[in-house]
C-alpha cells in the first residue's frame, strides 16, 4: 500500500505532465476562452488535491508545521497558486492569458518542489510508517485523483 506520501508525489508526477502538455499547446490556442477552460480544468483538480494535502497530510502535522513556519507558507503558496488561476479568467487578451497561465503552472510547480523537498521529509521523520499508511488509504478511499 502506497502511503500519502507517494501518493501526493504520484499526483504531482501527473500534474507536471498535464503542465508539461498544457505548454505545449498553449502557443497554438486561438483564444482567451480555450486558456480559460484550460485553466479552469488545472484549477479544478489542483484544488481537490490541496484539499487532500491540507486535510490528510498539514493537519498531521500541524504541530510540526507550524513551530518551523511552514505551514504558513504552504496556506500562502495555495492561496496565491488560487490568485494566479483566477487571474487568467480575468485576462484582456490571448497574449495575457496565456502568460498568466503560464505564471500559475510554475508557481504550482515550485509548490511541489518546496514539498517534496522541505514538507514530505518532515512528515516522514515525524509520523510513523503505519499512520503515513493509513493516510494513504483514506486518501484512496477519499480523494483520489490519480489511483495508485
Amino acid at each position: 500500500m502506497a502511503t500519502i506520501i507517494e501518493t501526493l508525489v504520484m499526483e504531482h508526477v501527473v500534474f507536471r505532465a498535464v503542465f508539461d502538455e498544457i505548454e505545449r499547446v498553449l502557443p497554438g490556442l486561438n483564444s482567451t476562452q480555450e486558456v480559460r477552460v484550460l485553466s479552469t480544468v488545472v484549477e479544478g483538480v489542483l484544488g481537490r488535491h490541496a484539499e487532500t494535502e491540507t486535510d490528510l497530510a498539514y493537519a498531521a502535522l500541524d504541530h510540526v508545521l507550524a513551530e518551523k513556519g511552514e505551514l504558513d507558507h504552504l496556506y500562502q503558496d495555495h492561496k496565491e497558486i488560487d490568485h494566479n488561476f483566477k487571474r487568467v479568467r480575468g485576462a484582456s487578451s490571448l497574449a495575457e492569458a496565456q502568460r498568466l497561465l503560464k505564471k500559475a503552472l510554475a508557481a504550482s510547480r515550485e509548490h511541489f518542489r518546496h514539498e517534496e523537498r522541505v514538507v514530505f521529509p518532515l512528515l516522514k521523520r515525524a509520523l510513523p510508517s503505519e499512520t503515513l499508511i493509513e493516510l494513504g488509504e483514506t486518501w484512496l478511499r477519499e480523494y483520489p485523483v490519480v489511483a495508485p
